[in-house]
């Protein structure tokens, strides 16, 4: 059987996270990060889900987005109240799940076409 690597109709998807790292397209990303199919926030930064601000979450309200996926590392961590209320107080969406979680959700949510942008948190490496 031949397997071909098909590839979506829009600029950034996500081959793959983990709590370390990410693979959008043919890149690593080894720090937090906002994509949405066609735009790529580098630099992203929040490092830590539990510390956020709702300020935090403009570089992805900025993207007009139906539903918002927030990626917390290697396990799932809410951020606090008030981040989660910026989102719902506009009537829209947020869920919190693991990078491996929010990448897997995200790539279905970009392939049926939808307005999603998803923040993936990536912690600094310790030294």
């Amino acid at each position: 059987m031949q397997l071909n690597l098909e590839r979506p109709d829009y600029a950034w998807y996500l081959r793959g996270a983990e709590g370390d790292h990410a693979l959008v397209n043919d890149r690593i990303m080894r720090g937090s990060f906002v994509i949405a199919p066609n735009t790529l926030v580098e630099n992203w930064p929040v490092t830590d889900a539990a510390t956020m601000q709702p300020a935090d979450l403009d570089a992805l309200l900025a993207l007009d987005p139906e539903l918002v996926l927030l990626g917390t590392g290697a396990t799932q961590v809410f951020p606090p109240p008030a981040v989660l209320a910026a989102c719902l107080t506009r009537h829209l969406g947020i869920e919190v799940m693991t990078n491996a979680a929010a990448a897997r959700t995200y790539s279905v949510l970009a392939g049926e076409g939808r307005r999603v942008v998803a923040g993936f948190v990536i912690p600094h490496a310790q030294a």
